[in-house]
């Protein structure tokens, strides 16, 4: 028998995702969304493909270089729901919230909402 630990295997897609956050590049981030996804950033909420959020993202590191992302608080619902918040700084030491919250299935996780919010 193999018994895999679901802490341990969502611990590294925190770090994952944390990681790909800290490089601020979109590409990395975007290989976590399915084909649409729930983009909140600063004060404009909505519902984006994959191609209009990576470029939406883009946009904004590219303004907003990344000084540091450090996960703050993480965890999982009962249905295999994973979030977690976290706070951003940019290079222009402005701070953000930053929460997410992703779906486990069939071994993939995807990103079904990212908040990029005023602290």
């Amino acid at each position: 028998y193999i018994i895999i630990s679901f802490s341990s295997f969502s611990q590294d897609i925190y770090e994952e995702f944390a990681n790909a956050i800290r490089s601020s590049d979109s590409r990395q981030i975007a290989a976590f969304f399915g084909s649409t996804i729930d983009l909140t950033l600063i004060n404009q909420e909505e519902i984006y493909s994959k191609a209009q959020a990576e470029l939406i993202l883009r946009d904004f590191f590219s303004k907003n270089g990344v000084k540091s992302f450090t996960l703050v608080h993480k965890g999982a619902s009962q249905e295999g729901t994973l979030y977690g918040i976290g706070t951003l700084t940019t290079s222009k030491a402005k701070t953000y919230r930053l929460s997410f919250y992703m779906k486990s299935a069939k071994g993939k996780n995807t990103l079904l909402e990212l908040r990029i919010e005023n602290e």
